[in-house]
């Protein structure tokens, strides 16, 4: 992972309230986290959106 520090204006208490939701350390880690949440979420989205209504589903039993 390619690491470079930046300097951002950040709501510090929007931060610590982050980390402390998601359960981290610092207010770097839970923007780390909270980036890769949204970048999976739009992925997921996007991949619902690509397939919508084309995935068979086979229910158990039936």
């Amino acid at each position: 992972m390619a690491v470079t520090m930046t300097s951002i204006r950040l709501d510090t208490h929007l931060a610590d309230e982050a980390a402390k939701v998601l359960g981290v350390k610092s207010r770097t880690e839970a923007i780390h986290v909270a980036l890769r949440e949204i970048v999976a979420l739009k992925r997921f989205k996007d991949l619902m959106k690509k397939h919508a209504g084309k995935l068979p589903f086979d229910a158990h039993g039936e």
